[in-house]
């Protein structure tokens, strides 16, 4: 099934590399998820680079220019991430038929190394609390950069404000229509949807605690290089509380019986590099509360992507916290 999900791209692949310029001495499918992923061999140099076709629908040309513009700059503030490139003509993507139904934006970065943090984590649990404080140091980097960095006229993103988590039409799709839900469960999340959306007006948007996130940077986002940690895959960033790139990292450990020492681990980490006050820190369970029910409207969306089993983990955590759930802002 691989082979033939990368046979189906292929064409589009070598039309994109044709516009940037590149001679691939080698091509080879690495992922299909909502974007399609290659890794190419520069015949130039032999250089790797990777290939993303990006889904139709989801981000603009200009919302996709600034991913670059942001991972560029993070790139050169000495935070590993894809570097992007730019087609002869200076352009950042270009854009490609894929079979005869469609077009799609594709976009060139340099690869990064490493192997992922999550297969470390379920190898070896002697160094998960090393590899956590990485993580958590990489991400605190990366929200010093943001809080200090002015976007350049014309950038675009999403907003995961009060609106964008928690209004009527949620960015990652209204959770409360997952078909899992009875309507009762549905009745308590409108409810709690309407009370976290005052508290995040409450608690507003300094700075400190919001500016550009990942948004997704959880362990499979994260790769490890000896001693480096590198981040990939930006497709979710977007303007939002640095409190809920913490709660994506961690969201996936929730049911673990050693839960409380990853999260005091990668918190480490992140305190090592940026200051995290204990006030603040208190609302990190509000917002794995809403980063799963934020997962709850992505699978919604996107029922073929979706894992059965994660799904209804998430389901019955969300679910069995609801109730009562004590907001503290």
């Amino acid at each position: 099934m691989t082979a033939e999900i990368g046979e189906a791209y292929e064409p589009a692949a070598r039309v994109a590399l044709a516009g940037f310029g590149i001679e691939a001495a080698a091509l080879r499918f690495v992922h299909l998820s909502e974007n399609v992923t290659f890794r190419v061999t520069d015949a130039r140099d032999g250089s790797r680079l990777v290939l993303r076709l990006h889904r139709p629908g989801y981000h603009d040309i200009a919302a996709l220019r600034s991913e670059h513009l942001w991972t560029r700059a993070l790139v050169q503030a000495g935070i590993a991430a894809p570097e992007p490139l730019l087609t002869p003509g200076g352009e950042s993507f270009v854009e490609v038929p894929v079979g005869g139904s469609e077009t799609r934006w594709a976009g060139l970065a340099r690869w990064v190394e490493g192997e992922l943090l999550s297969e470390i984590l379920d190898r070896d649990p002697a160094s998960r609390a090393e590899h956590l404080r990485q993580l958590g140091a990489i991400m605190a980097a990366m929200h010093n950069q943001a809080s200090a960095w002015t976007p350049p006229p014309g950038f675009r993103r999403h907003r995961m404000d009060a609106d964008g988590l928690m209004g009527p039409a949620p960015f990652w799709g209204p959770f409360w229509d997952q078909r899992l839900l009875t309507a009762a469960e549905r009745a308590m999340l409108l409810d709690l949807r309407d009370r976290l959306h005052a508290a995040l007006r409450r608690l507003g948007e300094a700075p400190e605690r919001f500016s550009l996130i990942h948004a997704d940077l959880h362990p499979h986002n994260v790769l490890i290089d000896g001693g480096r940690a590198a981040v990939i895959d930006f497709d979710d960033a977007g303007f939002g509380w640095h409190l809920y790139d913490l709660a994506a990292a961690l969201i996936g450990y929730q049911d673990r019986p050693d839960f409380a020492a990853i999260q005091l681990a990668c918190i480490e980490g992140y305190r090592s590099v940026r200051a995290l006050p204990d006030a603040e820190l208190a609302l990190l369970p509000m917002f794995l509360l809403m980063r799963g029910m934020a997962y709850l409207g992505w699978c919604h969306q996107r029922p073929e992507l979706a894992t059965a089993a994660t799904l209804q983990s998430r389901k019955a955590r969300v679910c069995a916290v609801a109730p009562g759930f004590v907001i503290l802002v």
